[in-house]
């Protein structure tokens, strides 16, 4: 989590300091629709690394915006999902959707 030395005047830079990286709104859209293990996210995004996964994975978690629950069971699992604090990002999540659809038409239009 940001502390609050690290923490932007700007609250659009706060935002893009949490979610900006260049995995991490692929991470919460997957999460939007429900929660995933670990190789489910890996296999739905395309070009991400294991590392670069677990990296954003690590730094969502430690920023609150995502739960990682580890299941004792065997085979030996881990789910991630959104916190509440990640599902509050759901309107503006959508809102960025709605305003790039928009767009790419736009630019399709040309």
């Amino acid at each position: 989590m940001l502390t609050k030395e690290e923490l932007p005047d700007c609250p659009v830079a706060t935002t893009l300091r949490v979610i900006g990286s260049k995995w991490k709104i692929f991470i919460i859209q997957r999460l939007l629709d429900h929660p995933h293990r670990f190789g489910e996210l890996r296999d739905s995004i395309e070009g991400i690394s294991e590392k670069s996964l677990i990296e954003a994975l690590r730094q969502m978690a430690d920023d609150g915006i995502i739960v990682r629950t580890e299941y004792p069971e065997l085979p030996r699992h881990v789910e991630y999902r959104l916190s509440e604090l990640g599902e509050s990002m759901r309107p503006m999540i959508q809102a960025m959707a709605e305003w790039g659809t928009a767009y790419q038409a736009i630019v399709r239009e040309g």
